[in-house]
């Protein structure tokens, strides 16, 4: 997946987060590790250049913000297993200690929203569904942000029996501190694994406009609207087409 490809399905997200200076990188549980072919190279090749995000229809009862959430036409972009690929730091040079910086505070993040949704780590960017790179995203409309999810549907060659995955570029800029890294990864990561919304709430991870502190964790109101989102039907041929499915990447 090329930066250029996804200028269908783009939605600004992201902003500039303040708060503490103490980082609040604290252990987190092991990611899955790729492994024979949890992560092959991915199958979706064609970028669906049409397809666009759209609000969904209000639920009632359902939890958080669920109502806040757009869908796309063709269903839900989400998965229940989930390929990551992460822009490796450096190993040596000036720029070798802040990048290992902000690795730790992507792990950190990505960490979190692991317990909640399974994520396999993948050593090829071409086989990963969600892929980060350390970088400041370019300019939208004119307005700067420290981090930005892009979502582009992807399907497989004509032939092949249907299947359309979501495919996320997430820029997360180095240029923070590391608590604010982490903050501004654990909301651009809710929105590739699914969210793409957002909070009322400035406590929440995935808050429109955040608060003076760095939010580091998830909230019930986070938690309780993905899990919500983990039952509504996914992508035609996808591991999420059926509530509850759970198959490996590919």
């Amino acid at each position: 997946m090329k930066p250029g490809t996804l200028a269908a399905c783009l939605l600004p997200l992201g902003g500039v987060l303040q708060g503490s200076a103490a980082a609040a990188l604290q252990h987190q549980p092991a990611l899955h590790q790729q492994s024979g072919t949890s992560c092959p190279h991915a199958l979706a090749t064609r970028v669906l250049e049409s397809t666009r995000l759209v609000q969904a229809h209000p639920q009632p009862g359902a939890p958080g913000y669920a109502d806040r959430l757009a869908t796309t036409p063709l269903g839900w972009p989400r998965l229940q297993h989930w390929c990551v690929w992460i822009e490796p730091a450096a190993a040596a040079g000036p720029a070798a200690r802040w990048d290992q910086l902000w690795l730790q505070a992507v792990e950190a993040a990505l960490a979190s929203w692991a317990e909640l949704v399974t994520i396999h780590r993948s050593e090829s960017r071409e086989s990963a569904q969600v892929q980060i790179l350390r970088r400041r995203p370019p300019l939208q409309r004119g307005r700067a942000s420290h981090g930005r999810a892009e979502l582009a549907l992807a399907t497989n060659k004509p032939g092949d029996p249907p299947k359309i995955e979501p495919r996320v570029l997430v820029s997360i800029s180095p240029g923070q501190r590391p608590d604010a890294i982490q903050a501004t990864a654990l909301h651009e990561l809710g929105h590739a694994f699914g969210m793409w919304g957002h909070s009322d709430q400035p406590q929440d991870a995935m808050a429109g406009v955040p608060g003076p502190t760095p939010v580091l964790q998830l909230t019930a109101r986070d938690r309780a609207t993905f899990m919500w989102l983990q039952q509504q039907p996914g992508l035609p041929g996808s591991d999420a087409t059926s509530a509850g499915d759970q198959v490996g990447c590919h």
